[in-house]
């Protein structure tokens, strides 16, 4: 996929990619104002949360299990895996 970061909008959820991410395992970070997690794509782990409550967090975790194979498909693609 190039440079920049690469950016999916599911469910007004903004799920990110960093560049510099590469050298970790697959994850994702699920953005929505000044809210943000961390999510092993792998694990299904919740790696760092900041501002979601827990029903919100749960949430996200759903949309990203339900997009998980999508998502790995585009981690593996931008980091060339």
């Amino acid at each position: 996929m190039g440079f920049g970061v690469p950016t999916i909008i599911i469910e007004g959820y903004k799920i990110r990619f960093y560049s510099s991410d590469g050298n970790e395992p697959p994850h994702v970070h699920v953005l929505r104002g000044e809210k943000e997690a961390k999510i092993w794509l792998q694990s299904m782990v919740v790696e760092r949360n900041h501002r979601y409550n827990k029903s919100e967090l749960n949430r996200i975790l759903k949309v990203v299990q339900q997009n998980r194979v999508k998502l790995l498909e585009i981690w593996n693609a931008h980091f060339n895996k």
